[in-house]
């Protein structure tokens, strides 16, 4: 054993202890977030409008504090974008994370000196967690990579902007440097073909241990590397053993990875976000992902299907259930109060919390990190046929994660009532106009991730055949604009 992993294995233990003490008292590690969070922001401009000098119990902050999404809290952010300080948080943020918005392009999220960390520690805790538990330190000594976006940023009014990933990628800590590739100059590629490229020259002949990201792209890798060493990537790295990943499901590709490596590994899911690092996988038996309590976030939870009524109740972590899916809202230490992620998660466990995420309160796909959602493919449709002959029936959208040919993409299944017109620029169009709506997307095309939407053409009635074999003709029972799989999509009758 090596002084690197004899070391790590002693932290192991060390960190493990303090995650077990706070995850052992979670109401009372969340009430001390809250009461820290509300003391710093006080005399913030949004504390001042929101009254927190008057908050001492969440009663209080659900009187005084609403539920918004991006977009009702975007006001403020926008006065910190121009410059202003003391609007959310005290002083500027040291960054933005450049994320996709769902209804208006781009969003700025505040990464502050007090939340930046906790993405970086979480990272962290999630291997010596499973150094702790499996005593498994082995791939500190070797080459661990990290698919990432482009560490180059930009700056606006004394703040650094950028892609979380990227942002992240400054704040590698010394002991792993030696051992981090891609090379920075490869990082730096935009391109994501020519980026995967880079990387296979720079890692294939070497002893890679860990691999971390989001999976379509990691198969992206694999892929290649299998191609061009004509080798199982598990038999080019034959200590190869720890895949961590995050952005989207593992499940659906799993089967395939395995086939890829030749083996099956040991896996990490993270639950991070541009605005704050949610969850890590804790332990390789149980379901689920520990809910990290003492990170800088305090949680309210609703049910899902009480989500949309006037006055949801707001739940704190001590009256959450297992198996109930619920809406997740957070306030953390970059200011982001009573904010909607969108994301709905379900508990596995409450003794400690641990979640697993269950999806997006609205429709949505993202197979591959874009979020793509109802409203952006409905104006995509409007703007693509304004103008033409082509009507539509119905239509809905699918993920191709494994097409026969070329790279994945998003799959538009419409039953046209009238198809005139150039299909091909119609389709081209549709593509337009998503990217245009939706700057995830767009990267993913642009770097050669995804290739451009394909149409395919359902056959007349296909749609309420399907609704009828699922019992749900008629009535308030609507098909999805889109999904995350291809339940759905698999059983339309094409032509």
């Amino acid at each position: 054993m090596s002084l690197k992993s004899f070391a790590a294995k002693i932290f192991a233990k060390s960190i493990r202890k303090k995650i077990d003490l706070w995850a052992a008292n979670p109401i009372d590690t969340q009430e001390k977030v809250f009461q820290e969070l509300i003391a710093t922001a006080q005399d913030t401009a949004f504390g001042e409008d929101h009254a927190f000098d008057d908050i001492a119990c969440h009663d209080d902050f659900v009187k005084y504090v609403p539920i918004r999404d991006y977009e009702a809290i975007r006001p403020y952010v926008d006065r910190v974008v121009e410059g202003e300080e003391n609007v959310l948080w005290p002083g500027k943020p040291l960054y933005f994370a450049k994320t996709s918005g769902t209804t208006s392009g781009s969003k700025y999220i505040p990464l502050t000196k007090e939340s930046m960390p906790t993405h970086t520690t979480a990272a962290r805790n999630a291997m010596l967690c499973y150094i702790a538990e499996t005593g498994k330190a082995d791939f500190v000594n070797g080459k661990m990579i990290f698919l990432q976006g482009s560490p180059e940023m930009t700056e606006q009014n004394g703040i650094k902007l950028g892609r979380l990933s990227g942002i992240v990628a400054h704040y590698v800590p010394n002991y792993l440097q030696k051992n981090r590739m891609p090379s920075w100059e490869t990082n730096c590629i935009e391109d994501w073909e020519t980026k995967v490229d880079a990387i296979i020259a720079e890692t294939i002949d070497k002893d890679m241990r860990l691999i971390s990201g989001i999976p379509p792209w990691v198969q992206m890798y694999f892929e290649r590397l299998k191609a061009k060493s004509g080798k199982p990537v598990g038999e080019l790295f034959k200590n190869f053993n720890l895949f961590i990943y995050g952005g989207v499901n593992y499940e659906p590709y799993r089967a395939k990875f395995e086939d890829l490596i030749g083996r099956r590994v040991d896996s990490i899911e993270l639950f991070p976000a541009s605005e704050g690092f949610f969850a890590f996988q804790d332990t390789q038996t149980e379901e689920g992902m520990l809910l990290l309590l003492d990170n800088g976030i305090f949680y309210e939870f609703i049910k899902a299907d009480e989500f949309f009524d006037e006055k949801p109740k707001r739940l704190t972590i001590g009256l959450v259930e297992k198996g109930v899916n619920y809406v997740m809202i957070i306030s953390t230490n970059a200011g982001l109060w009573g904010y909607n992620v969108g994301d709905t998660v379900m508990f596995t466990s409450t003794s400690p919390y641990r979640v697993v995420v269950s999806g997006r309160i609205k429709h949505f796909i993202s197979a591959f990190g874009e979020h793509v959602i109802g409203k952006e493919v409905e104006q995509a449709m409007l703007e693509a046929s304004a103008g033409t002959d082509i009507r539509i029936h119905e239509f809905t959208v699918a993920p191709q994660i494994t097409p026969s040919d070329g790279l994945p993409y998003h799959e538009w299944f419409i039953e046209f009532e009238v198809a005139g017109g150039d299909l091909t620029a119609f389709a081209k169009a549709l593509d337009a106009s998503l990217q245009a709506q939706n700057s995830y997307y767009k990267d993913l095309i642009t770097g050669k991730v995804l290739q451009p939407l394909r149409i395919s053409k359902v056959a007349k009635g296909g749609f309420n055949d399907y609704m009828k074999s699922q019992g749900k003709l008629g009535g308030q029972n609507k098909i999805p604009r889109l999904a995350n799989d291809r339940k759905l999509a698999d059983q339309l009758p094409l032509i």
